[in-house]
């Protein structure tokens, strides 16, 4: 090839080998399609549910776009770049020499005569010239005459695409936004997949299409009674309701198989989603840098484009075929060379077809760009959510935590409709009670069952997310004691509880169904309620008409305003017991709403200070009073105004005298009086006064002695003394021969006087704790007698006449077992409770 013609040789090269050289290299080098698509894809196929249509269309142009690229480096890295031939033309001059007009010029071109002997043809003429002369002046002209944008196109393509690439996944990869795109992506899928969403959701649909078939009956029921009364929607919610308790069989059913959807893992996943979906609200929804990033990310994109789209088109026509290089002659012999830019014509047509690929993701930006700024992106209203599935509670969320959600949109608005399930309380609210019913069966809650003090069979609940609905299979308890549960809601379901009377709340703010609050307000007969505030005192208790008893503990009065009080409880007609422990500075006025059929009024004020009585004297039929702990140090006036007034109780309190107990003669159906726990140093002579009273306790005070007038008071048949400074009692109290309970214990006696054994109709006899020395024979008299209390005396013994107590028994006495010990061996085989 040394001595040959460099055309031909170049013809040769091109037509020969090489071809199948170039060939077998781009086959081994070029880099596959699919991998060029992994490469432009996440690594993370989950973040397609933040990538909209744009963004997946200008991955394809960067695809397409870096083929190209590589397409082009592959050509330049197999193929020569350049080939130069010598020219011959001494007409013109090297600088006004055109490489277009050598064809024109070719027969008039004259060779130097010192050149024209050992020369080869060039263009049909003889020069001097080797093929290594040829690769340097080849790679000389490459260097010195190719435009650089011709030259490094293919390369140039590849970096701006790689930019392109990199600018578009920026925000997935920085360190601020990575992170809480990768636990969005994550919370999303997992809410997506989630079980309780397909079981929120259906729920849902089936309580949707009930209530339309519900608005259908009252369509068509109004439609055919026009001209008569309308039905209004309590009539439909009793209807609803009976329907429910009269097919207990078809919803123990319908239960059961809802209960197999989601099984208790499944609840306990979906209960740990719901807390991570609450902690990442809050986090994101504090900021809104991902809106930030993703806006400088598209601007960025759009600079790139501009500058890309500008210079390519005003470089695009330096790549040139055919170019001319100067070259120094003293090195060849020739200065000025025409050479052939092989690759040009198809670079010239790729970097054509690449600036309308890179105008078409331009403009991709822009839209981008269009919709950021054009919607309101840091809001999202699940509007169409709400009215769709009917759950009324989902919030809507801005910043960050709404952008992603735009963003999801634009992938599958399927995503934010299955998400807000996980944002809704009631959904929450709906699980949790799903969960609480797997773990609380009916056959657990019976384990449960107990008696209370008023002998009701009661199922107390403590501790717990909600109420399960199973509680409502147990159709036989009559109270329900709810304490600390949170989120309480009592469905209609309550009906089935045939035999419920009482409703005991402690620190459980409850919300009512319809068909509930109509079932309580026709059968409740008692209920306890324990709070913090007044707020947070249900209003469906001022609506129970057949309530009787009413027992409120805990703050009646707001702090903001302390006048504020109960209101109006004059639905409650059948009313006949309220208490309220609280700390009051009044009786409330409301209490007045129930004074025509009230009977007991007890007021606990915990030590506060009770000064005004007036709503007293409106409670007419009033017949039982407590005022315990109200700081009184004396008897209200106001009490003495209540005719029917039968027992009056003033538990601690600071009372030292009761002068004013004369007037309590204006009560003439009083029978009992409790002044116990106060501070009372005596007792006045006119109490003989009060002579229906049957039932007196003035333990627990600082009386030293008695009046003689006490005791005639003779239809006493409970006189409890008990812890005071007695040393002595009256003989004057043989005079109570209807007493059955007599109590002196804790005080100083040292002797009893015998008229005491006179009283033969004494069942209980309490004086422990005091100085006695003996005990008279004549205790034989109490043929009552149950039960015996002389622990903490000085006896030596007991008289053998206690055996002829005939319902004495052992097990009746409360004496030390040294006392019993000392009696005969045959009195405590008679006395034993065999």
């Amino acid at each position: 090839m040394s001595g040959g013609d460099p055309v031909q040789f170049l013809g040769a090269w091109r037509t020969g080998g090489a071809i199948r050289w170039i060939l077998h290299e781009c086959r081994f080098r070029m880099i596959p399609v699919n991998e060029f698509r992994q490469f432009a894809s996440e690594r993370n196929p989950q973040f397609r549910v933040l990538k909209p249509w744009w963004d997946v269309f200008t991955e394809y142009l960067c695809v397409i776009m870096l083929m190209i690229g590589v397409f082009g480096c592959t050509l330049q890295l197999t193929q020569d770049k350049i080939s130069c031939l010598p020219s011959h033309f001494a007409a013109l001059s090297p600088d006004d020499l055109d490489c277009s007009t050598i064809s024109e010029h070719h027969e008039r071109e004259s060779i130097s005569p010192t050149r024209k002997n050992n020369s080869r043809e060039v263009f049909g003429k003889k020069n001097d010239l080797d093929i290594h002369q040829y690769v340097f002046v080849n790679h000389y002209c490459y260097e010195r005459a190719v435009h650089w944008y011709g030259k490094y196109f293919p390369y140039l393509v590849v970096i701006h695409t790689l930019i392109f690439m990199v600018a578009s996944s920026f925000w997935f990869k920085f360190p601020g936004t990575s992170s809480k795109i990768e636990l969005f992506v994550a919370i999303l899928g997992k809410c997506f997949d989630s079980p309780w969403t397909t079981r929120a959701l259906s729920e849902v649909s089936e309580e949707r299409g009930e209530e339309k078939m519900v608005i259908w009956r009252r369509n068509t029921m109004s439609k055919s009674a026009a001209d008569g009364p309308s039905v209004d929607e309590e009539t439909i919610g009793l209807v609803r309701s009976s329907s429910v308790k009269s097919n207990p069989e078809k919803k123990a059913v319908e239960a059961q198989a809802t209960a197999s959807v989601l099984d208790k893992k499944e609840g306990e996943q979906a209960k740990a989603l719901f807390e991570k979906v609450k902690k990442f609200r809050t986090h994101v929804e504090e900021a809104d840098l991902l809106y930030v990033m993703y806006v400088l990310q598209t601007c960025l994109k759009v600079f790139k484009f501009v500058l890309i789209t500008a210079y390519s088109a005003a470089l695009v026509s330096n790549i040139e075929i055919v170019v001319r290089c100067s070259v120094p002659e003293e090195l060849t012999g020739y200065d000025v060379y025409c050479c052939n830019h092989v690759k040009a014509h198809l670079f010239s047509k790729l970097a054509y077809c690449y600036i309308c690929f890179v105008g078409v993701y331009g403009l991709l930006c822009i839209y981008t760009l269009y919709w950021l700024f054009h919607r309101p992106l840091k809001e999202y209203s699940f509007e169409s959510v709400r009215l769709e599935t009917g759950i009324n509670d989902i919030p809507d969320v801005k910043n960050d935590f709404a952008f992603l959600l735009h963003l999801s949109d634009q992938y599958d608005a399927l995503y934010s409709k299955r998400f807000a399930v996980f944002l809704s309380e009631v959904s929450e609210s709906r699980l949790r009670q799903v969960n609480l019913n797997h773990e609380w069966s009916a056959k657990k809650l019976r384990q449960r069952l107990s008696r209370n003090a008023s002998d009701r069979l009661e199922l107390h609940l403590y501790m717990m997310p909600g109420l399960p609905d199973t509680l409502f299979e147990i159709s036989e308890v009559e109270s329900v004691k709810l304490e600390n549960l949170t989120d309480v809601t009592i469905p209609s379901s309550i009906s089935q509880l045939t035999s419920l009377q009482e409703l005991n709340l402690i620190h459980c703010p409850t919300k009512l169904q319809l068909a509930a609050l109509n079932y309580l307000r026709d059968r409740l007969k008692v209920l306890r309620l324990t709070f913090e505030g007044l707020e947070q005192v249900p209003m469906w208790m001022y609506t129970l008409q057949s309530l009787e008893e009413l027992h409120l503990m805990g703050s009646l009065s707001h702090e903001l305003s302390r006048s504020a009080s109960l209101d109006t409880l004059r639905e409650l007609k059948n009313l006949r017991v309220l208490s309220l422990r609280s700390r009051l500075s009044k009786i409330p006025a409301s209490v007045a709403d129930v004074g025509g059929q009230l009977q007991r009024l007890c007021i606990h004020n915990e030590g506060a200070k009770l000064q005004a009585f007036s709503s007293l004297k409106k409670l007419g039929n009033l017949t039982s009073l407590e005022l315990v702990g109200c700081e009184l140090e004396r008897i209200p006036s106001a009490v003495f105004s209540l005719a029917n007034l039968q027992e009056l109780d003033m538990k601690e309190n600071k009372l030292k005298s009761v002068e004013e107990i004369l007037s309590l003669q204006h009560c003439r159906r009083l029978v009992t009086l409790r002044l116990w726990h106060n501070s009372l140093l005596y007792v006045p002579e006119h109490i003989s006064k009060l002579r229906s009273l049957e039932t007196l306790d003035l333990s627990w005070n600082k009386i030293r002695s008695l009046p003689n007038k006490l005791f005639y008071c003779t239809k006493l048949r409970h006189l409890d003394l008990s812890h005071n400074g007695l040393t002595s009692l009256p003989p004057e109290v043989g005079i109570l021969q209807s007493l059955q309970y007599f109590a002196a214990a804790s005080n100083s006696l040292e002797s009893l006087p015998d008229e005491l054994f006179s009283c033969k109709r004494l069942k209980i006899l309490l004086l422990g704790n005091n100085s006695l020395t003996s005990l008279s024979p004549r205790v034989s008299n109490f043929a009552q007698l149950v039960k015996l209390e002389l622990k903490g005396n000085r006896l030596e013994s007991l008289p053998l006449e206690i055996a002829d107590c005939p319902l004495l028994k052992l097990s009746g006495m409360v004496v030390e077992e040294h006392l019993l010990d000392g009696l005969p061996s045959d009195i405590r085989v008679r006395m034993s409770d065999s």
